[in-house]
């Protein structure tokens, strides 16, 4: 039982269902539906599908993740970044509106989906922690920008292409002379309406003295009102004959579920960017979700998650959607109106599966620009610009591997972006790892605490030399702790002794021990011991299967204390004997204080 409520979280959570947590999820189900409909709208276009794949994609998704999913307030369907690879993706291979286009699009949510779910079944949560939060960030950062503008040609009502800025610009430009000025009217009203609705709208409502909740539920409803509106005009107006591109006829019903069709080159084709799409949508959705259980002292599953959202994409699959992933603006909406289980996501399906059914025919007229400013509205809520200068001030290396993810995402685009990220990121953790930060300690007069003679007054003899390693020992970087030893002995002639501080390795590999091995075997031949300290049980554990402490020419000692007094008595004593203020003498070492 235990077993099988790690993989339906529900039967955890469900026993505890009672009436005020369906009143709180069905509250929040109205506000994100209200808000889910037209976002699936406008991403279904920016995918490059028919407006209503957005609203099956946030039908049976939603419901397989109220089942499978870990976060009480994670709020999957169609997203911004999302879409913009599934159109990247799927545009190398089929041409938008044609059926081959919708079936890739259907193909690539359910090859995500089974690799999601082998990624949970495997444990793999982990391997998101392999991108970088700066490449992240910069990622995100461009793709707004890029999302923002490849619907400027819907707010302008003039016909471009393009995958990345530099097309989408110059695309635009060259039918400038194409402007549809009313649909460049409906499309910067809709825009500004929708940021003046976002920045300032809930702080009138709250002035004239509306409570809190309903005055969140009307700024909420902004791009549906939005959208009622303009669909109004252009009904009454007949501005389809007029030049205003607008979304026509949406079939109303629900989809019947069916199995994606099977194309060996076809899957094969896209089961690179199935895997990248994949990754991102999990790395976005846990790190929402992880947020959110914070402030409630709540905790998700990471492996769990790539479940749910694996089963989030197959059910959107096999209901004629494309991929899914969890929101972050729903997702605090969702938890801003009060979910308190994943139910809420089930019943925010029964709500836009109603709108499929009985709402879809008054959308006809809607003008593709108002959807157009909806998206842009959103997508550059997501672009940090702080974020940059930030990480410039902190971490210049973070700082090239984040300029760089976002100049290959604008000017190559979305997959070469995504390649740049994942690879920048594990080449700066292998570099960073290959060069651990590697310190001369030294005792703190007075104290038995060993501390870096670069940055504190401490006190060293000549006899015994103590270098701390604050990394784990392995392939990458056992080399460069044998070179840094060897490069330390010659420098003193007068060591006897070496001692390695160990009391941040927590593993030490084949390849590292090797080198342990080697350097043990070199300092002999020298006629300088080698020791080990504050080596951790684990780490000893290993060193005790094999025959390294059989040959060790030195002793491993508990503490580092233990070891000085040990092998230098003398500094030990005079260490004891003074003060810090007093440590600036013959033979103590004096570095710079922090």
């Amino acid at each position: 039982m235990i077993r099988l409520k790690r993989y339906l979280p529900i039967l955890d959570w469900g026993k505890s269902y009672d009436k005020e947590t369906a009143t709180n999820d069905l509250v929040a189900a109205l506000i994100v539906t209200i808000m889910l409909i037209p976002q699936s709208l406008a991403y279904a276009l920016l995918a490059g599908l028919p407006p209503e794949v957005g609203l099956y994609a946030s039908i049976l998704p939603l419901v397989a993740y109220a089942l499978f999913g870990t976060s009480r307030a994670l709020a999957v369907g169609p997203v911004a970044v999302v879409s913009l690879m599934t159109a990247s993706a799927v545009g190398e291979l089929a041409k938008q509106g044609t059926p081959e286009y919708l079936g890739a699009a259907i193909i690539l949510a359910f090859l995500s989906g089974l690799m999601l779910i082998a990624m949970g079944f495997f444990r793999l949560g982990f391997l998101a922690n392999l991108l970088s939060h700066p490449v992240i960030s910069g990622f995100i950062t461009a793709s707004g920008l890029l999302i923002a503008s490849s619907q400027l040609k819907h707010i302008l009502g003039v016909r471009a292409s393009g995958h990345t800025l530099y097309e989408n610009l110059g695309s635009i430009f060259q039918h400038l002379g194409e402007i549809n000025w009313i649909t460049l009217a409906i499309g910067v009203s809709a825009t500004a309406f929708l940021f003046w609705v976002r920045k300032g709208l809930k702080k009138l409502l709250l002035g004239m003295g509306m409570k809190p909740f309903f005055a969140d539920i009307l700024t909420k409803a902004g791009p549906v009102a939005a959208v009622a509106v303009t669909t109004i005009i252009s009904a009454a107006f007949q501005l389809g004959d007029k030049g205003v591109r607008i979304i026509g006829d949406i079939p109303s019903g629900l989809p019947v579920p069916h199995l994606p069709g099977f194309d060996s080159e076809l899957w094969l084709a896209l089961a690179t960017p199935a895997l990248l799409i994949s990754v991102i949508g999990f790395v976005e959705s846990v790190s929402v979700a992880q947020t959110l259980a914070a402030k409630k002292r709540q905790r998700i599953e990471p492996d769990q998650e790539l479940i749910g959202l694996g089963a989030s994409n197959i059910a959107s699959a096999i209901s004629g959607g494309y991929p899914v992933t969890g929101g972050f603006a729903r997702s605090v909406v969702n938890f801003d109106a009060g979910a308190a289980t994943p139910a809420a996501g089930a019943f925010t399906a029964v709500g836009i599966a109603l709108a499929t059914l009985f709402l879809t025919p008054l959308l006809t007229y809607l003008p593709q620009a108002t959807l157009a400013a909806t998206i842009i509205v959103a997508v550059l809520s997501l672009v940090d610009l702080d974020a940059i200068k930030r990480t410039f001030a902190y971490s210049k290396s973070d700082f090239t591997a984040m300029a760089a993810t976002i100049l290959i995402t604008l000017f190559f685009g979305v997959e070469p972006g995504v390649v740049t990220g994942v690879a920048l990121s594990i080449a700066l953790y292998l570099y960073r790892s290959s060069r651990p930060h590697m310190a001369i300690v030294g005792v703190v007069p007075g104290t038995e605490h060993f501390r870096n003679v670069d940055r504190h007054t401490v006190a060293t003899g000549d006899r015994v030399l103590t270098l701390r390693v604050d990394e784990s020992l392995f392939f990458a970087n056992s080399r460069f702790l044998e070179d840094r030893i060897y490069a330390l002995v010659a420098e003193k002639p007068d060591i006897e002794h070496v001692v390695l501080m160990c009391p941040a390795v927590n593993e030490i590999d084949a390849s590292a021990l090797e080198s342990l091995e080697e350097i043990n075997h070199r300092l002999q031949d020298s006629g300088v011991s080698f020791h080990l300290s504050e080596v951790k049980g684990p780490v000893m554990d290993r060193l005790k299967r094999t025959d390294f402490l059989k040959h060790l020419s030195g002793q491993v000692f508990l503490s580092q204390y233990d070891a000085l007094c040990t092998l230098d008595p003398l500094t030990a004593h005079i260490s004891e004997s003074r003060t810090p203020k007093k440590a600036a003498k013959s033979n103590l070492w004096s570095g710079p204080e922090i």
